[in-house]
């Protein structure tokens, strides 16, 4: 069985020592070679989890950015290139995703 291209919709959180931090969060697309839906899978959490870190701030605060989810997997059908979808998804209500997507307004 040869590798197919899927693409892993992931979302990770900000934590800080900081007094009063407000949580930060980060979707990304990231692509994988697996054979199979169960392989990127298993991939894409092992791929988020080592992405996983903390660092200090200038202000000696600790910023931890932890793996949250695995928002979505999908196989990318189109071959990659100029003009290739790597991902797409649907939803019905356009306000609750401008209501979560503020670089769409």
């Amino acid at each position: 069985m040869s590798n197919k291209m899927y693409a892993a919709v992931l979302v990770y959180e900000s934590a800080s020592s900081k007094r009063g931090y407000q949580p930060l969060f980060e979707e990304t697309v990231t692509l994988l070679a697996a054979e199979s839906p169960e392989q990127a899978a298993e991939k894409a959490r092992a791929h988020a989890e080592a992405r996983e870190t903390s660092y200090r701030t200038a202000e000696g605060d600790t910023i931890t950015w932890s793996f949250r989810h695995l928002v979505d997997l999908v196989e990318v059908a189109d071959e990659l290139g100029d003009g290739a979808e790597v991902y797409t998804r649907h939803f019905r209500d356009y306000r609750a995703y401008l209501a979560v997507e503020p670089l769409a307004s």
